[in-house]
């Protein structure tokens, strides 16, 4: 399991939950719309520091950005 891929595919789905662009959670979260973008994509590799401050942007926990698909 690839976990850029994972993250990704997290940030993704939670964010459009929550009704978000990138733009809007780049605002909120202090990244940019490019490396949320990347970051989408699976082609970011986030540090622990980076998954829980998106986290925090997104309103859920740390690990809703790590837990696998179901």
């Amino acid at each position: 399991m690839d976990m850029r891929q994972l993250i990704g595919r997290n940030v993704i789905r939670i964010r459009l939950k929550k009704g978000l662009t990138q733009e809007q959670l780049a605002e909120v979260s202090g990244f940019s719309q490019q490396y949320i973008s990347g970051l989408e994509k699976g082609r970011r590799n986030p540090t622990i520091v980076t998954i829980y401050e998106l986290a925090l942007a997104l309103g859920v926990s740390h690990m809703d950005l790590v837990r696998p698909d179901k």
